[in-house]
């Protein structure tokens, strides 16, 4: 009797292990389960950690919650202004209801694939060749929006979307690398313009004072002469102003010195007349 006992408790053990190994899941951290009952959608989705089904009855599919990671194959187009270009993207996104994830798409991964590749094409025609270089983020902001649209319904959730790398033609970059040399040289020339403009204004200010004040102009020549000499250059031309010389002829007290090779008047001399008489 004892031992019926034992060989019935052995073969229960025995059938509930098999039973616990066909029915027993086990759910990841990051994972959902979602259960179909014969084929009905169960409302319940199991969480993470060990959890029973009906064998040969449930089947449990599991779903990643995690952020995926999707890069968006290139893609050719000709923008607004009909330039060729070809520009490549990466999407994240993640799954915000795994029951929707399963029921209503076949494959939400490939499905957000090819809805970002047709909405990177329709941005491309909609751009201008400038927004795809320098205005970005307005258009991974556009992006966005044209897949979380329908990736909503498919319980998706779109978290960001960035342009990676914009191609462009050979002909387009040396065009583009002439324009950028023309503009920097523009600006250079309106920089030495104005800087010309300003040293002519500081110079006219400085020619008026000098004028109300001889002498500064000899201290400025002073000067000058000092930086010369610094150089110990072997030759020195000095400018003599004509400005020193009235400074000098005013500072003179009387009459000025007659220079010895000035004109001098004529001496009177007897005067030759004719008369009538004969």
């Amino acid at each position: 009797m004892v031992e019926e006992l034992l060989a019935g408790a052995a073969a229960a053990m025995s059938a509930l292990v098999i039973y616990a190994t066909a029915a027993g899941r086990v759910v990841k951290q990051y994972e959902r389960g979602v259960v179909f009952r014969l084929g009905r959608l169960r409302p319940d989705v199991r969480g993470p950690g060990f959890t029973m089904i009906v064998p040969f009855v449930d089947r449990l599919r599991k779903v990643n919650m995690q952020i995926v990671t999707m890069p968006v194959p290139a893609q050719d187009g000709i923008t607004r202004d009909n330039v060729t270009v070809r520009v490549d993207a990466v999407i994240y996104f993640k799954v915000i209801d795994a029951s929707e994830a399963v029921v209503q798409v076949e494959d939400y991964r490939f499905a957000v694939s090819q809805m970002a590749q047709t909405s990177l094409r329709s941005i491309i025609g909609k751009s201008d060749l400038d927004d795809l270089l320098s205005n970005r983020e307005q258009l991974n902001q556009g992006l966005e929006l044209m897949i979380d649209s329908p990736a909503v319904g498919w319980g998706v959730q779109i978290d960001r979307v960035e342009i990676k790398d914009v191609s462009l033609p050979e002909t387009m970059k040396r065009s583009m690398s002439r324009q950028a040399e023309a503009e920097r040289e523009r600006r250079a020339r309106i920089i030495n313009a104005d800087a010309e403009l300003q040293a002519s204004r500081k110079l006219a200010e400085a020619a008026a004072e000098m004028s109300e004040q001889p002498a500064a102009l000899q201290l400025r020549l002073l000067q000058t002469v000092v930086a010369v000499a610094a150089e110990k250059n072997s030759t020195l031309v000095l400018p003599f102003p004509v400005e020193l010389l009235r400074f000098l002829e005013r500072a003179t007290p009387g009459d000025a010195v007659r220079r010895p090779d000035a004109e001098q008047p004529p001496i009177p001399g007897p005067v030759a007349s004719e008369s009538g008489q004969d």
